[in-house]
């Protein structure tokens, strides 16, 4: 080969290589959510972006610089709600191959910036978080410190945190059809937030209320902070075939999940972790030590016996306005179900990857009876139990329980396990006998 040749080819191969070293990215979108403490912006690009940024002061504004990168035609409006950024704008890039984006502020701001690769239905991604710094300090602190004891106030509230799964970037699971999971689920969590609001002696919080993205660890400390009673996560349900169905309600374990279904809803929830941006799932150094302190003292213990007895009443509901999955409660190492003082279960209202449940999800005539059979047994557990300074406790005091004989069921056994007397129970129910009936019903005095 020629010395002509090979100094040709050397420098086509160098031509070559600092075209490529050199090419433009090209940003295909820009997308803006919205939420109550943050606004995220993202950036779709064709390549890695190469990236760096800086704040400014009065007016405050975050600059963002991103080399070798093309404009895009038009950039987003941001909405007036939540707004924490007032205006996106170009100003003049530090390289003629370059472009700069100016985010005009509306207050103090903690920016979280960073790269995602691709991963599911995206690209690469350039993040921009906005934290309202005094929002982020307040959730800070809840996560770092116990949170002290509610002050004793007759007849409060019963506080039910809704959580609805997914949301922002990550739109969980995605049905033959199209629809979203996290469209289903807060369209669902809406209809159970009405039913709660309007029962005298509950209330609800909703941990997301739009679409936007919340780490899994932040949706536990959002309920914390508005002093939940109880954590119920919505989703739905989807497998690599379409032919599973069925709604299934899940609680805590503390080990890996043993079915195929629970370590694939598992795998999704760190998936969708990645999808939001936040690949340290369950990693958080704050929610770990509150954990292993909460494991120490039994709180967690607590948490998890009132999360299975909740999902036992769930699941009978369930099946009367829905096919089951699975007929019992199932159990799988899940993030959102791991805050320590504040039972929680997790709802799969059905496969959204099957088509016929598909259609059935996207019906506002069944996600209204999947939120009432929620709710039904959400109620019925704190009608029984509950918590001692409630509107509800209350009214158990003032009102007897109700119970219906079944079989194999005595007086002395049904005063034994109600801690009242024989006698009160045949006074209060006007019996003249002991002998009980399979199917009547008792008045239960309190004890």
């Amino acid at each position: 080969m020629s010395r002509a040749v090979i100094t040709w080819m050397g420098a086509f191969l160098l031509l070559a290589i600092s075209a490529n070293l050199y090419a433009q990215n090209t940003i295909n979108s820009v997308r803006v959510w919205p939420s109550p403490d943050s606004t995220r912006v993202v950036f779709d690009l064709t390549d890695k972006p190469d990236f760096s940024y800086f704040m400014l002061k009065n007016p405050l504004r975050l600059v963002v610089d991103l080399e070798n990168t093309d404009k895009i035609k038009d950039l987003p409006t941001i909405p007036s709600k939540h707004q924490i950024v007032s205006k996106l704008r170009y100003s003049k890039a530090k390289t003629s191959k370059g472009v700069r984006f100016v985010f005009e502020l509306t207050g103090p701001v903690k920016p979280v910036i960073f790269a995602l690769a691709p991963t599911g239905p995206y690209k690469n991604r350039l993040v921009v978080d906005l934290y309202d710094k005094n929002q982020a300090e307040s959730v800070v602190a809840t996560s770092n410190t116990a949170v002290k004891k509610r002050e004793l106030n007759q007849q409060r509230d019963i506080v039910i945190a809704i959580d609805a799964g997914h949301g922002g970037e990550d739109p969980g699971s995605i049905g033959p059809s199209g629809t979203y999971e996290k469209t289903i689920t807060l369209q669902i969590a809406k209809r159970l937030e009405r039913m709660i609001d309007a029962e005298r002696g509950m209330i609800s919080r909703m941990v997301r209320s739009g679409d936007y993205f919340v780490k899994l660890n932040t949706r536990t400390s959002r309920a914390r902070q508005k002093k939940a009673d109880f954590l119920v996560s919505i989703h739905a349900d989807a497998f690599t075939s379409p032919q599973p169905n069925g709604a299934s309600v899940w609680v805590l374990s503390l080990r890996r999940a043993n079915s195929e279904i629970g370590k694939w809803i598992e795998d999704k929830e760190k998936h969708s972790e990645l999808l939001g941006g936040a690949a340290g799932v369950i990693k958080d150094t704050a929610s770990e030590k509150y954990l292993a302190q909460a494991l120490l003292d039994m709180s967690m213990d607590h948490s998890m016996k009132t999360g299975f007895s909740v999902a036992e009443g769930m699941v009978q509901e369930l099946k009367k306005v829905a096919k089951l999955h699975k007929k019992e409660p199932q159990a799988a190492s899940l993030a959102v179900l791991k805050s320590p003082d504040i039972p929680s279960i997790l709802v799969e209202t059905g496969f959204i990857s099957n088509p016929r449940e598909e259609r059935l999800l996207k019906s506002a005539n069944h996600q209204e009876r999947l939120a009432k059979a929620i709710f039904t047994s959400i109620k019925s557990y704190y009608l029984k139990n509950p918590p001692d300074d409630s509107l509800f406790a209350s009214l158990k005091s003032q009102y007897p329980t109700k119970h219906k004989v079944r079989p194999g069921e005595s007086l002395s056994l049904l005063a034994n396990r109600y801690g009242v007397s024989v006698s009160k129970l045949k006074q209060v129910n006007q019996l003249k006998s002991n002998t009980l009936f399979i199917g009547q019903e008792l008045d239960i005095p309190q004890s």
